[in-house]
């Protein structure tokens, strides 16, 4: 997607991260409106060519900006997830960027040598969706044209009888020239191509399609008004995908090779077999979380699973919560009378209570291998467990890796687990681990209208077991670097791919034989291919990709490099395996979770980085022009850097001293107190384990004291969210996110945001972090610079909890506390000391307090000298107005929870 940056979040946040913020300035707003009229796309151009499944997409964008002020512009495009980034380019007003594969330490080692002489950044983004975002910010003065252009690659792969090219065409604004152009070359030859109306029946009769025998070619070009919503509209109707669906012909059943340049690619898909008898056991996820349309929507569709069971197949049923309950404790015969009683049952659930994941998985294999035991098992039959869950555990074991193995161990290798996500909640990673750990798979759907109809197509993916026990032969003497050629199962209408090196100086003809399991008959399936049968096909196309086994091979190879590293019992093998998938990222120019882009100009001194870890990081490209790059340093509106221009709400901080600010939003009154401890104490402000979310801060003194006291501040401030495994860590020096053993650190000389399930740490440079988790709640850090030279002050950190925040009743810490607010009765206001400073008697929790009006500093808008807070203040340390001491809010680590005093 291509737009101007302050509408990035306003149109396009999935999660509308900050709905809870203020209204900008009249004036802001103005000037808002103003710029994104003047950003002209006058080219979006996506060509994709697919070679024997081996899909080469670009996608080209070509803006200017015509502002009388520069802008910053991003490129933000979907790339299908799976796929492999291979190159991007920018030019800048002549001036071109281009890429290269480091390996990642490497890459961001030279990255943050460049960015200390202020270049720029532009950073993979990965969301855990089907789709990631690749995205690129530079700041475009006015008047200047700027083009991005991205390449990646994919497989494409077979689901229910068909292969499905699927292309993000969102260029966020109306575009001159628009057009997406597909090419398929399939030398088995084309039995179908059709185009859905995937982009809406706005669309409806502009994709053109011309087909001939083993060649197709796709092309999408709207007009600039038939690009609009309405005939008066400014706004683009192009946002969603641009789908492209195909199936080849097949002639033989032991598979298609394909020969050419030094590689072979099997493409196996027989048809025409009867099905395998399957034992299946589905295991439904009824906790809480599951109530509402989530829950209709599983019923719904697990009553149309149930009626598509056949009559040679058995099953029985598992649904949980913190408990685990069986439909049937054996499996039963998929009979009409058992399938009904069957979807009875599931009419009768109604979701409550937590997630015990690892006691319902083993309960099911359990019944499986009794079963087994038991001789109640054909022997040709397929046996598999279907898990439908839409969170993490929360009840039984919590380990992730603990229920991994206990699953493992359990399964044997006898039957294969598929995994069904649903929502935006569930840890989609670890149901990836534990499907492939077991033969498997797994997926993941949105709760809304769709999911039945997402959970049916799920199903029919593995519904229909046609083999067992597959093995691919090939002479050993001829091919070399075979990927994986040995498979448990076979289900009709997917395919299996096998790639690997042949030597075809010295070979005439390559042979195959595949051996298989049916439900009547020992399959051997013998497939001969003369070596050179390709080339003169291939040389003659233009739009073939040469290159297409090559690529297909190394996308396989790579792939299976990661799951076998997942699955490594050691240390030692897993480095081994990560050396060997760094070397071939390296060896074919691809992105990784080992390696990053270098973007860089001819020069080489100015540099950007694309990285799988991160999200974006500002792009601000000096050379494109050296008068103005200062100008403009912000995150997109509304992201938090753009939002402290104009943030008004009351809410809870902690700044200098420390300062406490304690708004009550029913009294409308502000409660201040200051905290007198010792430097390296850690403070408890957030400890809520019905969220299970903390917040502390770690003290840091004065260079030295004055007038016999030495002030505090905080100097580390950490956030442990305990649903989601996450720490965060925000010194005066760096802020690091950390996901078990992955880390990910950034410095306070960068502007940009990190998002790692569904957490959203935004930074702005020199300035302030905002932490946002979904809609439920937020956290600004602010950070204060002092003069190094300063003989007293250090560098110290505030930070600010607006009262919106969802934490739970049981909510606790110097902050936390308040979420309930207690009743305050303030009255008997009499002089002070000073005229300024009257005195009163405040009630609270049954305590008679002497308190004074007095004035705190709220830095978001102004952090130089902040912004009056008038409030009454509570002495010796809030002592009367806090449960109990500040002492019993001392706690021994960064993201401990606090015992309650």
């Amino acid at each position: 997607m291509i737009h101007n940056l302050r509408k990035q979040f306003l149109d396009t946040d999935p999660w509308h991260f900050f709905q809870s913020c203020p209204k900008f300035t009249e004036q802001f707003c103005q000037m808002q409106v103003e710029d994104d009229d003047k950003v002209g796309l006058y080219s979006y151009k996506v060509q994709s060519t697919i070679t024997s499944r081996l899909a080469n997409t670009m996608i080209q964008a070509k803006m200017v900006n015509n502002a009388r002020r520069p802008q910053p512009i991003m490129f933000d495009v979907q790339v299908p997830k799976g796929a492999f980034i291979d190159n991007f380019t920018m030019d800048i007003n002549g001036i071109t960027f281009t890429s290269h594969i480091r390996e990642k330490s490497e890459a961001r080692k030279m990255y943050a040598q460049a960015k200390a002489k202020g270049k720029a950044a532009g950073i993979v983004r990965s969301n855990a969706l089907d789709m990631e975002n690749f995205q690129t910010e530079v700041n475009v003065p006015p008047g200047m044209r700027i083009q991005f252009q991205l390449h990646y690659h994919e497989m494409i792969r077979r689901k229910l009888s068909s292969y499905e090219h699927v292309i993000s065409v969102k260029p966020g604004r109306l575009a001159k020239h628009l057009e997406v152009d597909v090419r398929i070359i399939e030398p088995q030859g084309l039995r179908y191509v059709h185009v859905p109306n995937s982009l809406g029946d706005h669309f409806n009769g502009i994709t053109t399609i011309s087909k001939g025998e083993k060649k197709a070619h796709v092309s999408f070009k709207p007009t600039m008004d038939q690009q609009r919503k309405c005939p008066k509209c400014s706004s683009t109707a192009v946002d969603g995908n641009f789908v492209v669906q195909y199936d080849v012909n097949r002639e033989t059943t032991g598979g298609e090779l394909e020969i050419f340049n030094g590689y072979f690619i099997h493409f196996f898909a027989p048809e025409n077999l009867d099905p395998l008898p399957k034992n299946i056991l589905f295991v439904i996820d009824v906790s809480g979380s599951m109530w509402g349309l989530k829950m209709k929507q599983t019923i719904e569709a697990m009553k149309a699973i149930l009626s598509e069971l056949r009559a040679a197949d058995q099953f029985s049923l598992i649904d949980f919560n913190h408990n685990v309950r069986c439909w049937r404790d054996n499996l039963v015969s998929a009979t009409p009378a058992q399938v009904e009683d069957a979807k009875k049952y599931i009419q009768t659930i109604h979701p409550n209570g937590g997630t015990n994941i690892n006691e319902a998985l083993l309960r099911a294999t359990f019944i499986l291998n009794e079963a087994k035991s038991l001789g109640m098992l054909d022997p040709n039959s397929v046996s598999m467990i279907v898990l439908v869950s839409d969170g993490d555990p929360t009840v039984g074991e919590l380990k992730l890796t603990t229920i991994q193995k206990n699953v493992k161990q359990s399964i044997k290798d006898e039957f294969s687990l598929f995994c069904l996500g649903i929502g935006f909640d569930v840890d989609y990673d670890f149901l990836q681990r534990i499907a492939t750990d077991n033969r498997g798979m797994a997926h993941r759907i949105f709760g809304n209208q769709e999911t039945s109809l997402q959970m049916k197509n799920f199903y029919n993916q593995v519904s229909t077991p046609l083999l067992r026990k597959i093995q691919f032969n090939y002479p050993q003497e001829s091919v070399s670097d075979v990927t994986q050629s040995s498979f448990h199962n076979y289900f009709g209408g997917s395919e299996i791919v096998v790639a690997g090196k042949v030597d075809t100086e010295n070979l005439q003809h390559l042979e195959s034989i595949v051996t298989a399991t049916a439900a009547n008959a020992e399959l051997v399936l013998e497939t001969l291919r003369d070596v050179e049968e390709l080339d003169g096909f291939m040389k003659k196309d233009k739009y073939a990709d040469p290159d297409f086994t090559r690529k297909l091979w190394a996308y396989l190879t790579v792939n299976q490099m990661m799951a076998e590293r997942n699955a490594a019992p050691t240390a030692a093998l897993k480095r081994n395996i990560t050396k060997s998938i760094l070397q071939m990222s390296l060896d074919h120019h691809i992105v990784t979770p080992f390696t990053a882009m270098l973007i860089e100009n001819a020069e080489k001194d100015e540099i950007m980085l694309a990285d799988q870890d991160l999200i974006l990081l500002s792009g601000i490209p000096k050379s494109a022009s050296k008068s103005f790059w200062k100008a403009f340093v912000s995150l997109p509106c509304r992201a938090g850097a753009d939002l402290l221009l104009t943030l008004v709400c009351l809410c809870v901080s902690v700044d200098n001293d420390p300062h406490f600010t304690i708004h009550l939003p029913k009294s409308q009154r502000n409660i201040c107190f200051n905290i007198n401890s010792e430097p390296g104490k850690i403070l408890n402000l957030v400890s809520d384990p019905g969220t299970g979310v903390v917040v502390n801060g770690q003290l840091v003194g004065a260079k030295k004291a004055e007038n016999k006291k030495l002030s505090t501040y905080f100097g580390k401030i950490g956030f442990y969210f305990q649903k989601k495994g996450l720490k965060v860590e925000i010194s005066t020096e760096k802020i690091t996110l950390k996901d078990g053993s992955y880390a990910i650190t950034l410095s306070w000389a960068d502007t940009g945001h990190v998002i790692r399930k569904q957490l959203l740490i935004s930074v702005k440079r020199e300035s302030n972090v905002t932490i946002t988790v979904g809609k439920e709640m937020s956290f600004m850090v602010l950070l204060h610079r002092v003069w190094k030279k300063h003989p007293v002050n250090v560098d110290f950190l505030g930070i600010y909890i607006p009262p919106e925040n969802q934490f739970s009743p049981a909510a606790h810490g110097l902050i936390g506390q308040f979420v309930s607010e207690p009743e305050v009765s303030i009255h008997h206001q009499t002089p002070g000391q000073a005229p300024e400073k009257p005195q009163a008697i405040m009630e609270v929790k049954g305590n008679k307090l002497t308190v004074t009006r007095g004035v705190q500093k709220d830095y978001r808008t102004d952090r130089v000298l902040g912004t009056d807070v008038l409030c009454w203040f509570v002495h010796n340390s809030g002592k009367g107005f806090i449960d109990g001491h500040y002492r019993d809010y001392l706690v021994p680590h960064l993201y401990s929870f606090m015992k309650k005093p």
